[in-house]
């Protein structure tokens, strides 16, 4: 039986479709969100916290800390209000167990922001480890903006991006209070005190714009309101007791406002 010769047909090459082009690894992807990080560091509410540290550098030389103490108690402790908590207890020559004590309380307000952050945070294959290691990093400044554009980092990615926007602003105002330090003598108290309360006016606004449920706003309208009526009635002990009575009244607002959906 005759075999039939191969005919001459010519085959195109067969191109890859788009899909099948090789992705970009999971490194890659973590690098690029952790930079992403860097950058959201190096904003306005980044600079706002910067000039904050201008002042506590000027705070922490009249405690008595030198140049490295003073950095190494941004890095450290690094919530700016139990800093000055601590700079101020050491002024007052309050001992050991009750400066500690003292900083400690003030950073209990933290733990709230914590909680709601890791979930956020935690993906399929995180690791415990690496969300205590991310805790330390949560102050108001990268808690606000965290979430604020957190929802927006691929899940699998968040935490090297908030790695990098956390460990960013830490080692930037480092520097700052590091190089301020010699230059706090010579800037006039009352720019000192100015630089003091940007922070707070900030954090103010930034929280009522990250507010996700009314029950915050409740929260923060209320302490402004009861904040100076309490200094009057139960002084020392104004500050927890609006805490107490406004968060108690927000929580209210909050289950109300559940109960009706």
């Amino acid at each position: 039986m005759p075999v039939a010769e191969p005919t001459d047909t010519c085959y195109a090459p067969v191109l890859p479709m788009p899909d099948s082009q090789p992705s970009t690894s999971d490194t890659d992807e973590r690098c690029r969100w952790f930079l992403r990080g860097v950058r959201m560091a190096v904003s306005v509410p980044g600079l706002i916290l910067c000039t904050a540290h201008v002042g506590f550098a000027g705070l922490a030389r009249d405690a008595g800390f030198d140049a490295a103490q003073a950095v190494f108690m941004v890095g450290a402790i690094w919530a700016l209000p139990a800093m000055v908590v601590m700079s101020g207890a050491i002024l007052a020559g309050a001992g050991p167990l009750t400066i500690a004590f003292a900083v400690a309380l003030s950073s209990v307000r933290l733990t709230p922001m914590v909680v709601a952050l890791v979930p956020d945070l935690r993906g399929a294959r995180t690791r415990r480890l690496t969300l205590f290691l991310l805790a330390h990093f949560v102050a108001v400044t990268s808690w606000v903006i965290a979430m604020e554009t957190i929802r927006a980092v691929p899940r699998e990615s968040r935490t090297s991006y908030y790695f990098g926007l956390g460990a960013s602003l830490v080692l930037l105002n480092m520097a700052v209070v590091g190089a301020v330090y010699s230059l706090a003598p010579s800037l006039p108290p009352q720019v000192m005190a100015a630089l003091f309360l940007l922070t707070p006016m900030y954090f103010l606004t930034s929280l009522w714009g990250s507010a996700r449920e009314t029950a915050a706003q409740v929260a923060m309208v209320l302490g402004l309101v009861l904040g100076p009526v309490l200094h009057t009635w139960l002084p020392g002990f104004d500050l927890p007791a609006a805490g107490i009575v406004g968060g108690g009244a927000a929580y209210a607002v909050h289950r109300w406002q559940k109960a009706r959906r």
